[in-house]
């Protein structure tokens, strides 16, 4: 069998754990070759690919971002593009491509599957958001250093008597915020899947300080926004991709929650370190199944499916039931933590 793999999206950690996965069970396995796209679907479209043997994928596992590269492709280019990825998966003689990455390139490997394409896919993402399955690669890595943060973050704001409003990952769900939150014992916690009333987030804050506490943690999600008409707020519009661009609820919540409580708010926002570096050991044990269930699904003619991890076995789900929604963060989570506003 020949194998051909991509990594699409944004980075993650975990990545090359998968890619190094496939390449030893095919491999060693199964006497599979495995060649490995440049860029995402960049590369299958371009025809832009190299060879992954046991040498090209010797020390990857602990690495974080993936050795093949990444990218992202409007879905207007994907879509015009069936036929030469028709093309060149026929001349390269592929039995079996995997995919590896979130929502939007799962979508674009379904479209492929629909067009004929032999896919089994891989979901990605650190913000945990695929409904198909439990738990995807990332997450731990993310919320681990996110908690890191947290905790080395409430010193410096307890020394000056400060608000900070941290900023994590998260643009339709609030997964990062709510374990990272929960880990670090935040004092307030704000996420995309309820909008949150200002004057609610003010009075919690607030009384932090009315008793005797000297400094206060909010953690919020990059999507998360305030009920309409509560406080002023910038959307940031979209990319060029259909992606909402944030232009930064931190800065904005700091602004606000500084004019109201008179107090010195900061905005820290932690951006791509949490998915860049080492991944978790769980990010790694995970990624690393995953890309042997891919390969043994190839090997079935498991077409149109990915891998799931329900509870903790790993199972095939449809394409199709990992793109029909998002998994937000649902309300009998919310009834967990009394600080979530």
């Amino acid at each position: 069998m020949r194998i051909g793999v991509l990594t699409s999206g944004g980075d993650c950690p975990g990545l090359n754990a998968v890619i190094r996965s496939v390449v030893h069970r095919a491999v060693t396995a199964h006497g599979d070759e495995v060649i490995g796209f440049r860029d995402g679907w960049r590369g299958l479209l371009a025809g832009d690919w190299t060879k992954l043997d046991l040498d090209a994928v010797s020390g990857i596992l602990a690495r974080g971002g993936t050795i093949l590269g990444s990218s992202r492709v409007q879905p207007a280019q994907l879509r015009d593009g069936v036929d030469r990825a028709r093309e060149h998966t026929a001349a390269l003689g592929l039995d079996a491509i995997v995919p590896v990455g979130g929502e939007g390139t799962l979508k674009a490997a379904r479209l492929l599957s629909n067009a004929g394409l032999p896919i089994v896919g891989v979901p990605k993402t650190t913000d945990n958001d695929i409904a198909a399955t439990d738990v995807t690669f990332g997450f731990d890595t993310a919320v681990t250093v996110a908690t890191e943060a947290l905790d080395r973050l409430k010193t410096t704001a307890e020394s000056h008597q400060r608000v900070l409003i941290v900023e994590v990952m998260g643009r339709h769900t609030g997964w990062i915020a709510l374990h990272a939150g929960m880990a670090a014992g935040a004092h307030a916690i704000v996420v995309p899947e309820r909008p949150f009333d200002i004057d609610e987030l003010t009075t919690v804050v607030g009384r932090r300080f009315e008793s005797g506490k000297r400094f206060a943690i909010v953690v919020v999600a990059e999507g998360a926004k305030p009920r309409e008409g509560s406080m002023a707020f910038d959307g940031g519009g979209a990319d060029i991709y259909g992606h909402e661009r944030f232009a930064g609820i931190a800065r904005q919540l700091a602004d606000e929650l500084e004019h109201r409580l008179g107090k010195e708010a900061r905005p820290v926002i932690l951006g791509h370190v949490q998915r860049g570096g080492t991944p978790t050991a769980y990010d790694r044990v995970l990624a690393t199944r995953f890309g042997w269930h891919a390969v043994e699904a190839a090997h079935r003619g498991d077409f149109g499916m990915m891998t799931a991890l329900r509870g903790t076995e790993i199972m095939m789900a449809p394409l199709a039931d990992a793109i029909r929604s998002l998994k937000g963060v649902s309300a009998g989570r919310y009834a967990e933590l009394s600080t979530v506003v």
